[in-house]
């Protein structure tokens, strides 16, 4: 065992990690083409540094601890240096892609192969390698060196488990790939220890230790290189899904619908929730008014309304671009589909001149209603939208008449805002159609 020489290619977290188990068995050469720091170099009597790739594979044995994604461009710009006597051992933590690799880059060649991986890091070693295991593929390897390296590997304690580089990678996905993944998550809600922590917290608080000492780019790479874990994260998506919402109330409260709607009072998406009430003879409900799109979708997936309603498609101004954002951003579901007839109304207070406004405030959306109409009977009046909770209407309206913003502004939306807020209407029908349907979304979680 001592006449064989084997060759580190790769001296990060896990090279160091290989490199304390067979240190003390072969003469080690240790190549790493970036610049190590003082401290990184190993002083192991039988061990060599070297500083060019060719002088690594002066050894019969090379095992690349290299990241993923620079796996193949390794093998492909080393390639030339393969010679028949040599073994070359990958560690990587996906075995389709070496297996890929390998056979592209070794045709022709007599250089044998072995795909394995270490199912342990840094972290699971401190205590050594003994009852850790190892999953090994004989893939391009002769029997004899098959066999010692299988004897080897026992030798020092480590479960030898032999499978084919397809069935590891479904079965890593289901074990390596969901680990990584919940210490990930649990690492982005800032899971910390608390006195009261259960025995199940605990190892919850290893898991994320063990799986985020290793840096973003592993993680990166376990999850995007082996084919099956995008299924995997998938399946966890839609179990998240199902689990949160079971824990939500079927009803926010047993005896209403609560609906929360894009607008607020007066609204047109007031109109369309009270359209949708009469049809299905809805008569014990709530409305929560929310005035944006974002809104409503986050109260619903909260549990803080059964229902979301809100404007998604008009005749003339096209798609509600503050919509179509909004459910890039949320799942939900669709439960109807239906248009209502719109028609604006100019208002503005009373106790303002018109000769005073030289401003018009209405959700971009009405703009593009009233284009023509706009330019053709109120030209010199400058267009403009509210923020946040203000880009609806009704509410600019509510605003305009408590001065909450300038009064000296018309409010351009829905005619029964006049009423409700005592204003005085200027003009009517300035959308450029008699056919000015607005579709809206009812939606659920």
């Amino acid at each position: 065992m001592k006449t064989i020489t084997v060759a580190i290619v790769g001296f990060g977290r896990f090279g160091k990690t290989l490199y304390r188990m067979i240190k003390d068995d072969f003469s080690v050469i240790v190549y790493d083409r970036s610049r190590l720091a003082q401290s990184d170099y190993p002083t192991h009597r039988n061990t060599k540094i070297v500083d060019s790739a060719k002088e690594a594979y002066r050894a019969d044995v090379i095992f690349y601890a290299v990241p993923i994604e620079n796996f193949e461009s390794v093998i492909k710009s080393h390639r030339r240096f393969f010679r028949p006597n040599h073994l070359l051992i990958d560690v990587l933590s996906v075995k389709e892609l070496p297996q890929r690799v390998f056979n592209q880059c070794l045709k022709g060649l007599r250089t044998q192969a072995l795909l394995t991986h270490p199912m342990f890091g840094p972290d699971s070693t401190q205590n050594g390698f003994k009852g850790l295991n190892l999953m090994v593929n004989q893939f391009r390897c002769n029997d004899d060196n098959f066999q010692f390296w299988r004897r080897y590997f026992k030798n020092k304690g480590i479960t030898v488990v032999e499978m084919s580089a397809k069935e590891h990678d479904r079965l890593a996905a289901q074990s390596q790939g969901v680990t990584h993944f919940v210490g990930r998550l649990l690492e982005g809600i800032n899971f910390r220890p608390t006195p009261i922590d259960t025995l199940g917290a605990k190892k919850l608080q290893e898991i994320m230790r063990q799986t985020c000492n290793d840096n973003k780019r592993l993680f990166n790479n376990l999850q995007t290189f082996n084919f099956y874990t995008k299924a995997m994260r998938l399946a966890i998506g839609r179990a998240y899904d199902r689990l949160y919402n079971r824990l939500l109330p079927k009803r926010v409260d047993k005896g209403w619908v609560v609906i929360g709607i894009q607008g607020g009072r007066g609204s047109f998406n007031e109109q369309a929730a009270f359209d949708y009430l009469q049809r299905h003879q809805i008569r014990q409900y709530r409305i929560k008014y929310l005035y944006t799109s974002d809104r409503v979708l986050r109260h619903l997936h909260a549990g803080k309304i059964d229902y979301g309603l809100f404007a998604i498609h008009n005749a003339l101004g096209g798609i509600v671009w503050e919509s179509a954002r909004s459910m890039a951003q949320y799942k939900f579901k669709i439960v109807e589909e239906f248009p209502i007839l719109i028609k604006h109304t100019l208002m503005k207070r009373k106790d303002v001149g018109i000769d005073q406004i030289k401003t018009v405030i209405a959700h971009p959306q009405v703009f593009l209603q009233c284009r023509k109409h706009l330019a053709v009977r109120h030209p010199h009046l400058r267009q403009t939208s509210g923020k946040g909770d203000l880009i609806d209407t009704a509410r600019s309206a509510k605003a305009v008449v408590s001065g909450e913003i300038d009064k000296r502004a018309f409010v351009l939306g829905p005619g029964p805002l006049a009423k409700l807020y005592n204003l005085e209407v200027v003009d009517r029908d300035l959308q450029d159609s008699n056919n000015n349907l607005t579709y809206f979304f009812l939606v659920s979680r």
